[in-house]
């Protein structure tokens, strides 16, 4: 069953409940409202009768010249015998026991009656003269105007009301189905996002804010929460094939070699000594290069994977110290100068910093030719830490620095020798699991910076500037 259906036969039930109650209240307040105004008619009738005169006949008489042709009046004995009326002839108006046995004993009654065919509302009272009962008076009235108009009340009340009621289902239908509409289209629009996969359609509602508006705004706004989303995971996946594709080139390669050079050094006859070696040592540069790729490939890895780092205080000049000591062991030729290091904290995992400030460091002495300077400096402002790391090499062109931090990529002019593409996109992981930033600027032919922003450590910020 629908909702417009049920909604429909919901008010309409309500509205066939409320009139069936206000017909029934109707129908039997109707009767009892006219039966008391009779009720009074009759009772002043009798009043005005005994007052006028006090004998039977005197009654009767005075009830022929001044009531109705719709009032019977009729008078009894104090045994109840009938002296006169003014009933037409042979018509006598019944009494029973228990109002004879009230009019006996001065009090008087009302009795509702059947006589030819006709219902009486008959009021009985005593006539009394010195404060003794005399007689009895009777005064009546037909009902059965009153029970022709109950049956034509009742009769338009049934039949009112289930034309009411039949009205209602038809206009509530057609209200509801309005009502409704809106959420049919968000129905309509959810069912063909679902089949064509368009995260960029609306619903297009241009109603009242009120509950459907409400609904159609949060839908309008979760789909294009969940296009932003498809379209992340989506580029999310490109990347993972992208990675995975460069990942299976980049072992590829030195497989490769070694397979290779394996296989000269299978040959019989074997090869001479000199070429064996060469052999040997590509062998080895291979297997180096091979290591170095696979480090990098689980370090990004864990770095992907979201791998707590821990939040401490670590004093940057012996960092940068102890790193520019060991690449500098590692490849000499150049100078650093580190001087310019302030004694500043910043909050961090160690480990995952050293490796950052060595992988910028191995790049800067990679693109820095031999005799240059590499040079580091830091700063501190607005609660942060800034450390710098200038080469002063080629430089890198401007359209290939967007693409720097991207995994795998080696521009021409950026990068060379046999670097795996995969040393920034370390460093920024690592950075930004920090809640750290890296940046990086070039001229062609003034060199490059790269720029770590991480959040100063309280103690030693405070101490550093004066506060």
């Amino acid at each position: 069953m629908s909702l417009r259906l049920r909604l429909t036969l919901l008010y309409s039930i309500i509205l066939a409940l409320t009139l069936i109650i206000f017909s029934v209240a109707v129908r039997f307040a109707v009767p009892q409202i006219t039966q008391n105004f009779l009720k009074d008619t009759l009772q002043a009738e009798a009043k005005r009768l005994t007052t006028v005169r006090s004998d039977p006949q005197g009654i009767v008489d005075s009830a022929k010249r001044h009531t109705t042709p719709q009032m019977f009046v009729q008078t009894r004995t104090i045994d109840g015998v009938v002296i006169t009326g003014s009933n037409e002839p042979n018509f006598t108006l019944p009494i029973s026991t228990t109002a004879l046995q009230h009019a006996q004993s001065g009090h008087s009654k009302f009795d509702i009656a059947p006589v030819n065919n006709e219902r009486l509302l008959i009021y009985t009272a005593p006539i009394e003269k010195y404060g003794k009962v005399t007689g009895i008076v009777q005064v009546a009235r037909s009902l059965d105007n009153l029970d022709r108009m109950l049956n034509t009340l009742q009769s338009i009340l049934i039949i009112g009301s289930s034309l009411a009621t039949v009205m209602a289902f038809g206009i509530g239908w057609v209200l509801a189905g309005t009502a409704l509409r809106p959420i049919n289209r968000i129905t309509q629009t959810a069912y063909d996002i679902g089949a064509e996969r368009d995260f960029g359609r609306r619903v297009d509602y241009t109603g009242p804010q009120d509950e459907v508006g409400r609904l159609s705004t949060t839908f309008n706004t979760m789909l294009s929460e969940l296009e932003t989303s498809y379209h992340q995971v989506e580029q999310s996946l490109q990347t993972q094939r992208r990675f995975v594709a460069d990942a299976s080139h980049e072992l590829r390669t030195p497989l490769t070699t070694i397979r290779g050079n394996l296989g000269l050094l299978q040959r019989d006859p074997p090869i001479d000594d000199e070429d064996r070696i060469a052999v040997v040592n590509d062998m080895v540069e291979e297997s180096d290069r091979l290591i170095r790729l696979v480090n990098e490939l689980l370090a990004l890895a864990r770095a992907d994977a979201g791998r707590p780092l821990r939040s401490e205080s670590v004093a940057v000049r012996p960092l940068v110290e102890d790193m520019a000591r060991r690449v500098h062991t590692l490849y000499g030729g150049r100078d650093i100068d580190y001087s310019h290091i302030q004694d500043v904290a910043i909050i961090g995992d160690l480990d995952a910093l050293r490796q950052v400030i060595l992988i910028l460091l191995d790049n800067a002495f990679k693109f820095t030719p031999s005799g240059g300077t590499i040079t580091i400096t830091s700063t501190l402002a607005n609660d942060c830490v800034a450390i710098r790391i200038r080469d002063t090499g080629a430089g890198v062109a401007p359209d290939v620095i967007p693409h720097l931090f991207e995994r795998f990529y080696r521009g021409d002019e950026a990068r060379s020798g046999n670097g795996t593409g995969l040393g920034l996109s370390i460093a920024k992981t690592l950075i930004e699991a920090q809640q750290g930033t890296i940046t990086f600027e070039s001229r062609l032919g003034y060199g490059s910076v790269v720029t770590i922003i991480l959040p100063v450590s309280e103690e030693r910020g405070k101490a550093e500037s004066g506060t």
